[in-house]
């Protein structure tokens, strides 16, 4: 037993080394995109303040993974690694590929895969038919606004073009869902928050960052010359890219916390689940040590692929990613930091037109998005169905 609890830390720790390398290219993006940085020094800075991020907020979000998840009453040390084994190799398989993928997401396949195999589907926290309904009356009440408000503005305008009514349906839903979980309506969360905002959490950087970078370049444009623009909008995403890397930290490191928390709850070795400090300290340097080696395919992919972006575009997507980030960390739910900053960076690219994003890439980013729980999930219950198997 003693074996497989230290085995299940240091594994939880290498899921978190591997969410670091994976996730380096969110908060960095966008400095190494307009060289504001150079890529070490952009990685030097998001390693560290990975490190500061779950310092500041509380450890919501590891209750929700070693709680929120799977049964708690049925979690074991050989549950939790096995879990872990499958969330760790689907990371490491898309980061050699290049593939943005949520690390978070990759944990929770892992957990629901590995739970299935030991108790069957009823080992998964599911949503009540009460929350479902209300979510879905809810859901229904902020698309329809949106898609009358956000329609009715392009017709205004004189763009009586569909496409804005269903726009707006999608900012209605993503806003609607957090302002009344904010306002304590509707309480969301386990499985059913991490699945819908896979919707929300990139629609919100979507929407946030192209607001701001709208407005910059509506308010700005004409009070300064593009090149004094620049200089000044290059100091700024240096600020920006650390608070991103700030709600990064908080967010995604706060996965091996609790891991390592449920493990050694299910070991005996504590009472209640509390986070101990010495598990804050090693997750946060895992996750910082990995960044610090950074993904470069990964950084690749969304620094030059998706769209060519100005230095008051990066500064306008760090800043929208590490607001919803941060919105989401308060919340404790554990969203991933790669669609929040994929959806702020196709945000900015859109001020420039649809055609300045590359919706080809997109698609390849989506698609991962989508299959990410579902893959981990299936790797984690072949290995549990085979571990189950060796005496």
């Amino acid at each position: 037993m003693e074996l497989l609890i230290i085995a299940g830390i240091i594994l939880a720790l290498l899921f978190n080394f591997v969410n670091g390398l994976n996730d380096a290219a969110n908060s960095i993006a966008t400095v190494i995109a307009t060289k504001v940085l150079t890529p070490l020094q952009a990685v030097g800075l998001a390693a560290f303040f990975n490190m500061v991020g779950p310092l500041l907020f509380t450890t919501a979000i590891a209750k929700t993974i070693g709680k929120g998840i799977v049964d708690p009453s049925v979690l074991t040390p050989f549950i939790l690694v096995t879990g872990l084994v499958g969330s760790v190799f689907w990371v490491f398989f898309c980061s050699h590929f290049g593939v943005p993928v949520s690390s978070s997401h990759s944990l929770i396949g892992g957990l629901i895969g590995a739970g299935i195999g030991a108790a069957g589907f009823y080992a998964v926290v599911w949503p009540t038919w009460e929350t479902i309904a209300l979510f879905i009356e809810l859901g229904l009440m902020g698309a329809v606004v949106g898609a009358v408000l956000f329609g009715t503005f392009a017709c205004f305008c004189g763009d009586k073009k569909p496409i804005y009514f269903g726009l707006g349906a999608m900012i209605g839903f993503a806003i609607t869902i957090p302002l009344m979980m904010l306002l304590g309506v509707i309480e969301i969360k386990g499985i059913l928050a991490v699945i819908i905002f896979i919707v929300i959490s990139p629609t919100l950087g979507f929407i946030s960052a192209y607001a701001f970078a709208a407005l910059i370049m509506r308010y700005l444009s004409h009070a300064s010359t593009p090149r004094r623009m620049n200089y000044y909008f290059r100091k700024l995403q240096i600020v920006s890219a650390s608070f991103h890397a700030i709600g990064h930290g908080s967010n995604d490191a706060q996965n091996a916390m609790g891991i390592i928390t449920a493990i050694l709850v299910a070991g005996g070795l504590l009472t209640e689940f509390e986070v101990p400090l010495w598990v804050i300290i090693t997750s946060c340097g895992a996750i910082s040590l990995g960044t610090l080696l950074g993904g470069w395919k990964v950084i690749d992919k969304l620094a030059n692929r998706i769209t060519r972006i100005t230095p008051y575009q990066g500064f306008s997507a760090s800043t929208s990613g590490g607001l919803v980030l941060s919105a989401m960390t308060i919340l404790g739910i554990p969203v991933s930091t790669t669609h929040a900053m994929s959806g702020a960076i196709m945000g900015v690219g859109t001020t420039q037109g649809s055609a300045a994003v590359r919706w080809g890439v997109v698609r390849e980013i989506i698609i991962a998005w989508i299959i990410t729980i579902p893959a981990a999930a299936i790797v984690s219950y072949i290995f549990f169905s085979l571990a189950s198997l060796v005496p």
